[in-house]
């Protein structure tokens, strides 16, 4: 069909013809469909005269091409077996000549599924709209057309006008409801759909129950989450894989372990989601013996040719302290991508390994992969954990040169970051001044943070107010402000920070250290004696201290940021969590391995100076990773040479 075949395919069919004959494609539509039998041109000229040239020959050329017939079963082949978009339109302009475009509602259903298929909405909706009587697969049709194209609002929309028709969704409507919330963070709207749910009586259907699990997890309500899933009368996998991301993405690592070990214990054979899901969680505690038990179980399952999986892999064996087992499991993977070359730069950078991560960056080129928004990101987190400014302007300058990448709010972050810990604060405002984007919190905090290191009081209360601005609920921030005067013995500006913050409501999570042991997690809080063996950690602590004075180490209680006694300040630094899980580690594992601990927050100076006598004086090399990087303590140093 020539005519048919030169209408491009990013507009509409039917938009595509000249406005009169669109008309009298409609009128042939129409007619046909109230007469029930095909209506040729010769006869429609006998009710309609009112033909211009164009739409003359337009009409004659659609009219005159072979007839298809009004065998239902035909149509149905035929859009089953349509090959194209083309195709597609030509199959569509007979069904409009037959009358079965508008008549037959399976089959105008099925052009809807068909044109949304190929991505076209707009012919999907067309037709949807000429529907003479929709029914319920109409309307499900169409919004998971747009469910499948990501556009959310307008599925919303349809929805709404369902509503108001009369119809009920079922359970192929919902999930597609619950996916649009989810997208678009919609708790509100996500709750009203749970409540029809509900109604419905379909909370109980595998597919909408999990649906709803993931729409909460998503949306930050991870108690609605697992009250959806302990209400199931039946799970599935994608169920059980559902409620293990909705605790790993909230930062409930141990609760996703325990949900993995249940699935184990049922004798379900988990898949390549379930096992991403689960090693984020053992990446978020950093707990290297389950991560291994995990390793065990993606080999079991023949996944570890999966570049997903191996991602995912590398990522943890990273941020649970061991570049080797990443570097092995990078080496395996038989086809690499960007996101296994990303990962492991973001790994060695975040040991403080820049110049391997650097070196891996030239390999990727080198190999012909194109790097991406993600590996640049790795790149200059990588320069900034070295300190490397020259090379971080080299490679955010590269980004839009040579390959054409808009730097995001995330590369802006790194670069001020990297300022920032090198201490051109100045520079790191202005750069800021002159973003093209809006500063989010992720660009403010990192130069407050960098203030709090450089104890520049002034730059740090201009930034703090922004932040205030941007983030009044959180916590983190008044906190960091609070150090920075409590570092210079600002004592009243310290306390009226605090003080504002509970006013708020708002509470600063305490500082945490915790240890892998068998399989278990132990953690610690500063000053803590709930633990069965806090009598020999404390006694292991005090003669821990004695030696590591002796060899030269003196506390120091600038980090103690009360406003108490220097005897008090010397106290309180024995007992902070990081010294009290390395006692732990010291006593319950075998002489000469490694002793891995992860801390919530950054690591406190007292007890980086304090762990690296520790790490020489007991010969055993003290792995800590912090909220930002890690720490290799051995023989008396640190992997990041004192630059954090």
């Amino acid at each position: 069909m020539a005519y048919l075949g030169n209408c491009s395919s990013s507009h509409s069919f039917l938009h595509s013809l000249s406005p009169t004959t669109l008309k009298w494609v409609s009128y042939l539509a129409e007619a046909a469909a109230v007469a029930e039998v095909p209506l040729t041109l010769e006869e429609a000229q006998e009710n309609k005269s009112q033909f211009d040239d164009q739409s003359k020959g337009e009409l004659v050329e659609v009219t005159n091409q072979p007839r298809i017939g009004l065998d239902f079963n035909r149509y149905v082949s035929l859009l089953q077996e349509c090959a194209n978009l083309k195709s597609l339109r030509e199959i569509h302009t007979q069904m409009l000549i037959t009358g079965r475009a508008q008549s037959n509602m399976f089959l105008s259903n099925k052009l809807v599924t068909a044109y949304a298929n190929y991505g076209s909405l707009v012919d999907a909706r067309l037709v949807f709209d000429r529907i003479l009587k929709r029914n319920l697969v109409s309307w499900n049709v169409l919004i998971g057309g747009y469910a499948r194209d990501g556009t959310f609002d307008e599925m919303l929309k349809v929805y709404g006008k369902m509503h108001r028709s009369g119809l009920q969704p079922d359970n192929f409507t919902f999930p597609f409801l619950l996916k649009a919330c989810t997208s678009l963070l919609a708790l509100k709207e996500g709750k009203e759909i749970h409540q029809r749910i509900i109604k419905g009586g379909l909370e109980s259907d595998v597919f909408v129950a999990t649906g709803l699990v993931d729409m909460y997890a998503k949306c930050r309500s991870i108690e609605d989450a697992r009250q959806v899933f302990d209400k199931m009368p039946e799970r599935d996998l994608v169920s059980w894989t559902a409620m293990i991301g909705a605790y790993a993405q909230q930062g409930y690592a141990d609760q996703a372990l325990e949900i993995f070990h249940e699935i184990q214990l049922l004798g379900m054979e988990a898949d390549e989601i379930t096992l991403v899901s689960v090693l984020s969680a053992c990446t978020h505690l950093g707990v290297l013996q389950q991560g291994k038990c995990i390793h065990d179980c993606v080999v079991r399952r023949g996944f570890d040719g999966d570049v997903l999986v191996s991602s995912a892999l590398i990522d943890m064996y990273c941020k649970c302290g061991s570049t080797e087992f990443a570097r092995q499991v990078f080496e395996k993977i038989p086809k690499r991508d960007v996101v296994s070359w990303s990962a492991i730069i973001a790994g060695y950078g975040l040991h403080g390994h820049s110049e391997e991560a650097l070196a891996l960056f030239d390999k990727m080129l080198e190999s012909g992969i194109r790097p991406d928004h993600i590996t640049f990101v790795s790149v200059l987190s990588a320069c900034s954990h070295a300190g490397l400014v020259e090379k971080g302007w080299e490679y955010f300058d590269s980004m839009s040169r040579d390959y054409g990448i808009i730097p995001g709010v995330k590369h802006y972050t790194c670069m001020v970051d990297l300022l920032g810990r090198a201490g051109h604060l100045d520079d790191a405002h202005e750069f800021i001044k002159k973003m093209p984007l809006e500063p989010d919190a992720g660009v403010w905090g990192a130069l407050l943070g960098a203030c709090r290191i450089h104890s520049n009081t002034e730059l740090g209360e201009c930034v703090a107010e922004r932040l205030f601005e941007i983030e009044p609920r959180n916590p983190g921030y008044y906190a960091l402000l609070s150090n920075i005067y409590a570092a210079k013995r600002r004592w009243h500006d310290s306390l009226k920070v605090r003080t504002m913050m509970m006013d708020c409501g708002l509470r600063k999570p305490p500082g945490c250290s915790w240890i892998e042991l068998n399989n278990k997690v132990h953690a610690f809080r500063v000053g803590d004696t709930s633990h069965p063996q806090s009598k020999e950690i404390y006694e292991l602590l005090e003669t821990l201290g004695a030696q590591i004075q002796a060899a030269g180490y003196v506390p120091d209680t600038n980090f103690v940021l009360h406003d108490v006694e220097e005897e008090v300040k010397e106290n309180m630094l024995g007992s902070h969590s990081e010294k009290l899980a390395i006692a732990f580690g010291l006593l319950n594992t075998k002489p000469g391995s490694p002793i891995r601990i992860t801390k919530n927050l950054r690591v406190c100076g007292d007890c980086h100076n304090a762990s690296k006598y520790i790490s020489r004086i007991v010969n055993r090399e003290i792995i800590m990773r912090d909220a930002s990087r890690f720490h290799h303590f051995k023989n008396g140093s640190c992997s990041c040479r004192d630059y954090w």
